[in-house]
């Protein structure tokens, strides 16, 4: 049984008659005595897996039909042979211009068209077979990518628990300053001096990234960490080392990958620069302004912002509105002038955020 469709195309019975008992032994056979009546005929179903196509043709010319085949996406690929009683170069070259495979003068010889049709079929069937291993490469690349992404990202928030077990009372704190930071990063991505650095897919990487941002803190002691009270000089130089130890920690881990990890790499500039200041009095390398990494940048307002208006047991919730007068204070200080701009813009957003992801019931 033929299991391939060839459509012909002729004004002139005859060569319709020919083609049609030469072909119909091995394939499905199609007729169109008109250019109108071959574009019908190529868009049905199944679609025809050949067209040989006669040019001179009334009314619609087979460079015309060609054209429009070439046009539709439903017929783009359908391989075309002129069949003409031309012999010119220039309408040879047109027509392989417009999109035809092959070029057959008349009179046609059995034993030519027969070889150029089987080939042609062959050539086709490689290209679809082509065509259907390359997607399902494609997907079965893509739900391998994903399948790596979620494990990516639920191996990120196992890190980030493990460090927040030593610090339970930061409850959602790692969801909430990944939410700032996100939304921080998506309104400077629009701004003139930050546009360039901040694509989608480096938002994407900075908000993954921020929730390592305190992995550091499994490497302070009980007494220090845990401590209810205010911490003595010597118990706060003992915990500002939980950002060197952050960063060590993620350098450690690329190294035995032995290739670079682009999310890590943002990791450790957060984990290890978002207790820098603008004006250089942060910690732990007392970088200034431009020299502080553009991740660490955000992290801080994100960070500084949820330890004000989350409650410890050491203090209250900062009211929403004291929270942004302290942090609008330090603009040029603490932050980044542009991006403590942008935050207090957008405040209403943060604090939504905030009410999104509070640890219980909404801050005040």
């Amino acid at each position: 049984m033929p299991n391939r469709t060839i459509l012909i195309v002729d004004d002139n019975p005859g060569n319709l008659t020919l083609l049609g008992e030469l072909l119909s032994e091995r394939y499905r056979v199609r007729a169109a005595n008109s250019g109108p009546r071959a574009l019908q005929l190529a868009a049905q179903a199944p679609a025809p897996d050949l067209i040989l196509l006669d040019i001179m043709m009334p009314g619609m010319s087979g460079f015309d039909v060609l054209e429009q085949l070439r046009a539709a996406p439903a017929t783009r690929d359908i391989p075309v042979i002129i069949t003409t009683a031309m012999n010119g170069e220039d309408d040879e070259l047109h027509g392989l211009v417009l999109g035809a495979v092959d070029y057959l003068t008349k009179p046609l010889r059995p034993a030519v068209v027969l070889a150029r049709v089987h080939t042609h079929l062959e050539l086709k069937s490689a290209r679809d077979r082509l065509r259907r291993d390359n997607a399902a490469l494609e997907a079965e690349i893509a739900r391998r990518m994903h399948e790596n992404q979620v494990v990516q990202d639920v191996t990120i928030r196992a890190l980030a628990r493990l460090a927040e077990t030593r610090d339970n009372e930061t409850g959602n704190h790692i969801l909430r300053t990944q939410a700032y930071v996100e939304a921080l990063a998506r309104r400077a991505s629009a701004h003139p001096r930050f546009a360039a650095a901040l694509d989608e897919r480096a938002v994407a990487l900075i908000a993954k990234s921020a929730a390592l941002h305190d992995i550091g803190k499994v490497g302070i002691p009980d007494q220090v960490l845990l401590k209810p009270g205010k911490l003595t000089p010597e118990e706060w130089a003992v915990m500002k080392t939980h950002a060197q130890l952050g960063a060590d920690a993620i350098a450690r881990a690329v190294e035995d990958t032995h290739q670079p990890v682009e999310f890590l790499a943002c990791a450790r500039q957060i984990a290890l620069h978002h207790h820098e200041r603008w004006d250089g009095g942060g910690y732990p390398a007392g970088l200034a302004g431009e020299a502080i990494p553009l991740p660490a940048r955000l992290m801080a307002l994100a960070d500084v912002f949820d330890a004000l208006t989350s409650p410890r047991a050491y203090k209250a919730a900062m009211d929403h509105e004291l929270a942004r007068a302290t942090m609008a204070g330090q603009r040029g200080r603490h932050f980044d002038p542009d991006l403590l701009d942008l935050f207090l813009a957008g405040f209403d957003e943060f604090c939504a955020l905030a009410r999104r992801y509070a640890d219980a019931g909404p801050p005040a």
